[in-house]
């Protein structure tokens, strides 16, 4: 069974992109521990290659804002969903989920679920 992933893209002010760490820091490890075989985090670095629409551009990100690109990997969609369900009555994230305090605007956030289709 190929796996399945939880994708996200979200623009964030270059200002807060440590804050978003330490958060995406506990809300990985409470996805890994409830089941999550992968949590990935990465900060844009390289984003305007030429000959190509930029994530930034993509991602509506404005002056002075970078790009975080996410995914959390699981054994299938039923996986996920199991997985979900456990962070989503984990008391640890509440915290986390309080918007007026995400480093972010959870409302300019992308996220979908994608099967894998190949695997090289």
């Amino acid at each position: 069974m190929a796996p399945y992933i939880d994708g996200f893209i979200l623009p964030i002010s270059k200002k807060k992109v440590a804050a978003y760490q330490k958060m995406s820091r506990k809300a990985g490890k409470i996805w890994r521990e409830h089941g999550a075989l992968e949590y990935r985090e990465c900060v844009g670095d390289d984003l305007a290659v030429k000959g190509m629409p930029s994530f930034s551009k993509l991602a509506g990100a404005k002056s002075g804002e970078t790009v975080i690109f996410s995914w959390i990997v699981y054994m299938s969609r039923a996986h996920r969903d199991r997985v979900n369900a456990r962070v989503m009555k984990d008391p640890r994230l509440e915290p986390l989920m309080d918007v007026k305090a995400m480093p972010f605007d959870i409302k300019r956030m992308t996220y979908g679920g994608f099967k894998v289709f190949v695997e090289a």
